[in-house]
C-alpha cells in the first residue's frame, strides 16, 4: 500500500538506477523490441548456416553461426543486425568505450542458453546483460 499519495505510475522509472533516461534515445529498449531483434539475428544466422549445410538443414550450426554473428557485430559496431534494424544498441558500462571480446561472448553464450535472457531485473535487463554490465537501449 502506497501511503505517500503517489500511484504506483510515478514509480521509479525503468533504468534510473544505471542513469539511463525514461524514455527516448539512451533509454531501456521495450521487451517486445529486444525480442523482435533477437528473432531477426537468429533468423539470419539460420539463412547463413544455410548456406553451408544445404540441402540439409543447418540444426545446431544454426547456434554456431548466430554466436559468430553475434559476438562479431557488437564488438565491431556494438549492435547485431536485429538491433540495428529496429533502432537498438548495447550500452557500455563506460560511454564512448568499446565493447570487450570478453563481454561480448559471455553476454552471447547467456544468450544462446536463452534462459538468462528471461531473468529480467527491476529494470527488465536479462541477467546476461546483468552480468557484463551491458543493457540494450534505443537508438533512436
Amino acid at each position: 500500500m502506497i501511503r505517500d499519495g503517489s500511484s504506483p505510475s510515478q514509480q521509479r522509472p525503468r533504468g534510473a538506477s544505471l542513469g539511463l533516461p525514461a524514455e527516448g534515445p539512451g533509454s531501456l529498449a521495450a521487451f517486445t523490441t529486444r525480442v523482435g531483434a533477437f528473432l531477426v539475428d537468429s533468423l539470419a544466422a539460420a539463412l547463413v548456416a544455410g548456406l553451408f549445410t544445404a540441402p540439409e538443414l543447418p540444426g545446431n550450426w544454426s547456434l554456431v553461426s548466430f554466436a559468430v554473428l553475434t559476438v562479431v557485430s557488437l564488438v565491431a559496431a556494438g549492435q547485431t543486425p536485429g538491433m540495428r534494424l529496429l533502432g537498438l544498441r548495447l550500452a557500455h558500462p563506460q560511454p564512448g568505450a568499446r565493447l570487450a571480446l570478453w563481454r561480448a561472448v559471455v553476454r552471447t553464450g547467456l544468450l544462446v542458453l536463452l534462459v538468462p535472457a528471461l531473468l529480467v531485473d527491476a529494470d527488465g535487463r536479462g541477467l546476461h546483460d546483468r552480468l557484463t554490465g551491458t543493457a540494450v537501449v534505443r537508438d533512436r
